[in-house]
Order: C-alpha cells, then sequence, then structure tokens
C-alpha cells in the first residue's frame, strides 16, 4: 500500500456575499458561490519518497498541503496517509507529521530556541535520552549551535529557517511539508539546506512534500514533481521528463573582456548594459555546441546560464493545454 494515497480528492469553498442588486432586501440575502480549489485529483507516494508540489498561485497547492496535514476536510474524493485519514483523529495523526510554512512559525518568537525545543519535547510528550540525541544531531547538521540561546525574533532569514527545522523534525516524523524553504535565502543558506534535506531524506527516510517556485530547489532535491493548475493535477511524473518537453528556451548572460565576434554564434543576441544575451532552444542547439562556439568569440569575463523558471514553464503547460 503506498504511503500517501489520493483518489478523486477534491475541495470546493463556499462562500457567500451580498447580492450586487436588490435594494433593500441585499441587506439579509446572501449569494452563495462555490469554488472548487482542488477537483478529481488522484496520486500516491511511496514512502521514503522527495516528491516537488508546484504551480502557480491559485492553483490548489495549499488546499492540497491542508487536505493531507487534516487541516481541511475533502468535499469529495478521500486519502490516506500511512493508512490514516488526516482529518480523523487529528491530534494523533499530527504526532507523525512536520512542517515548515512559510512565514509561519511554531517556535516562540521571544524565547531563546533551545527553549523552544524543550516546549517541543513536553509538546510531544519524548523521551528525554531519545530527545537530546535527536536535538544533538541536527544542531550539528543544522549549524545552530552558536545561536541556541537567542530569542527566534533575533535571527537572520537563515538562522531562522534552519531553526524551524530543527523544530519540526525533533518528534522524528514520517512526513515532511516544506512551503517555499529556500524563500530569501542567500546562495550559501540555499546549498547548506538543500544538502541537509537530501540527508535527511536518505539517512531517515522521511518522506518529503516540497512546494517551491525556485526551478534550483526543484532540479536540486526533486526527481519527481506535481503539477498543479485550476485545482486540476496536470503532470505527476519525472522532472526530467517535464524539463524535455516544456522547459525550450535557455538563456546565456555572458560579459567579455573585449567586444566579441558573435556573428557566427547561432543564438538570439541581444545586449543588456555590457552583458550580451544569447537566447536559444537546446532542443536545435545543445549547450555543450554552445559554448566552445561563445568562447571563441573573445576572452569571458563572466558567464551564466539560465533556465527557464516555474512559472514559465507553468505557462507553457496551460498555453500547450489551453487552459
Amino acid at each position: 500500500m503506498p504511503f500517501i494515497e489520493a483518489r478523486g480528492l477534491g475541495k470546493t469553498y463556499v462562500r457567500h456575499a451580498a447580492p450586487k442588486t436588490g435594494g433593500i432586501s441585499r441587506l439579509w440575502k446572501r449569494e452563495t458561490q462555490h469554488i472548487p480549489a482542488l477537483t478529481d485529483a488522484n496520486f500516491s507516494i511511496e514512502r521514503g519518497e522527495l516528491v516537488g508540489l508546484i504551480g502557480p498561485n491559485g492553483a490548489g497547492k495549499s488546499t492540497t498541503v491542508k487536505l493531507l496535514t487534516g487541516i481541511l476536510t475533502p468535499t469529495e474524493g478521500t486519502c490516506t496517509v500511512n493508512g490514516r485519514m488526516p482529518w480523523e483523529d487529528r491530534q494523533a495523526y499530527v504526532r507523525h507529521l512536520g512542517a515548515v510554512f512559510g512565514q509561519r512559525t511554531q517556535l516562540w518568537w521571544d524565547v531563546p530556541i533551545r527553549d523552544s525545543f524543550l516546549l517541543l519535547r513536553d509538546i510531544y510528550a519524548l523521551d528525554h535520552a531519545v530527545w537530546q540525541r535527536r536535538l544533538d544531531e541536527l544542531i550539528a547538521e543544522l549549524d545552530l549551535a552558536d545561536f541556541l540561546h537567542t530569542p527566534l525574533r533575533q535571527l537572520s532569514l537563515g538562522q531562522r529557517m534552519r531553526a524551524e527545522l530543527c523544530g519540526s523534525l525533533l518528534h522524528e516524523p514520517e512526513l515532511l511539508f516544506l512551503d517555499e524553504p529556500t524563500i530569501g535565502l542567500d546562495a550559501v543558506s540555499k546549498l547548506k539546506l538543500r544538502a541537509f534535506l537530501k540527508k535527511e531524506n536518505h539517512a531517515h527516510g522521511t518522506t518529503i512534500l516540497l512546494t517551491t517556485h525556485d526551478m534550483e530547489d526543484m532540479l536540486a532535491l526533486c526527481s519527481r514533481v506535481m503539477v498543479l493548475g485550476h485545482g486540476k493535477l496536470l503532470y505527476d511524473g519525472g522532472l526530467d521528463a517535464l524539463l524535455q518537453r516544456y522547459d525550450t528556451v535557455h538563456t546565456l548572460r555572458v560579459m567579455f573582456e573585449k567586444t566579441p565576434d558573435l556573428s557566427a554564434v547561432p543564438a538570439s543576441v541581444t545586449r543588456d548594459g555590457d552583458a550580451y544575451i544569447l537566447t536559444y532552444e537546446p532542443a536545435k542547439l545543445a549547450t555543450s555546441v554552445l559554448l566552445p562556439q561563445v568562447l571563441s568569440a573573445g576572452r569571458v569575463r563572466e558567464m551564466t546560464l539560465k533556465e527557464q523558471n516555474v512559472d514559465e514553464l507553468i505557462a507553457r503547460m496551460y498555453k500547450e493545454m489551453a487552459l
């Protein structure tokens, strides 16, 4: 049996609003609107998988996560996580979950983060020796030692994210939900966080569901992605296959020591200040073929290859599906 299984899963929100017309009667009459946020979603996830959940704002990602965490009850279909229905006996169910959701914190804002970890030990009724062993492991892996006695409000964004991850993993959850875990982090912090998540996934077999708009996060962490749009599951499969089909345009930003001769380079060339922007389709012109030609056009001072971001990729899917 899959670790997570959804069959015909759907959620429709009901919104009540006063009618736009109707005179004084509009003060006590209300119109009812039914807004489908997720429709007929079918998927399964095996234990230990690290799956990316992507899509534009309003696609249904947050609704899907809320259903899987038991915050919401579906209006159609069902799902199970390790044989449990998330919205039934939720107090027992959430003991097996961990979550880091964007701007929301599970740690206490004005107390040292070690005190928050002590409170979480008591909330989850963890054995002291087991908790201490796990805490020591996470302190070392997440490099928390230097600010354990600092209140959360005094930490940088990167430090705060690492502290939140520690808090979400202290009780060794079976399933971890991450919402934009690297947003706002510098390059070094992103690399460290991605390395930690991969290690946690492999070492402990933690099933991780990651929502993000950062294509670099997806490439670094996920071999499988689920794409949502307009409340529907549009794609569920390998990231490589998705990119091969929809990631059709790359850009190469190059700065040269002197004016280059790019006349023989088979790519569209534009200028951005001192930089030359080369746009090409990797399906027609391989990057391995283009790079030597660029290098022979002049001495390169700086070069950056940019693939499409998630929003551009989703936009191409929408266009193809006429959504």
